[in-house]
């Protein structure tokens, strides 16, 4: 099976699942912090390797066969799935302009960017592909900058809500 089918569930929950809560949703969703120095080289490999991640699992196939890299790829990418949707449901409720604290937000700051790197990671496992994985190690770490820029922005928005948040949640897990 080719692995461009890993994209449609994923797409669907990344792009379908906060429109139903909020019109609004999608484009908060898609927002990035302003970046600034080095971030914004970051920002740029962080879509790239996003790109990348997309157009290449097309070239790849799901080795089917029942192996621990099946199962624990289809886990991860399970997991992962479920992760992104619970982390969606709770950033597209509409509360403008307040922090998210509550649902995967009170166990991490970043729940959207664990749950990336699980499902994307499952993907690898799923493809048996070391460059993929290689793609998405790329991903992460970009993503790291990015959100270090997030997390920046947010503390000019909220100030010291957002400091006291940081000090009890966990940037990633």
């Amino acid at each position: 099976m080719n692995g461009g089918v890993l994209l449609i569930p994923f797409l669907a929950v990344r792009f379908l699942l906060p429109s139903a809560f909020d019109s609004a949703a999608l484009r908060r969703a898609a927002y990035f912090a302003p970046m600034q120095g080095s971030e914004r080289l970051a920002y740029g490999v962080y879509q790239i390797s996003n790109t990348g991640i997309f157009l290449y699992l097309f070239f790849l196939k799901i080795s089917a066969a029942l192996s621990w890299p099946f199962c624990a790829g289809a886990a991860c990418y399970g997991i992962g799935l479920c992760l992104l949707s619970a982390s969606l449901v709770t950033f597209s409720r509409p509360d403008r302009g307040k922090m998210k604290e509550t649902g995967l937000y009170r166990l991490s700051r970043n729940p959207m960017y664990v749950a990336y790197f699980i499902c994307f990671l499952g993907m690898a496992l799923l493809t048996r592909s070391v460059l993929f994985l290689g793609l998405v190690a790329v991903f992460q770490i970009s993503a790291h900058w990015v959100i270090l820029a997030e997390e920046r922005w947010c503390l000019e928005q909220f100030g010291e809500r957002y400091r006291r948040y940081m000090g009890k949640v966990r940037r990633y897990i």
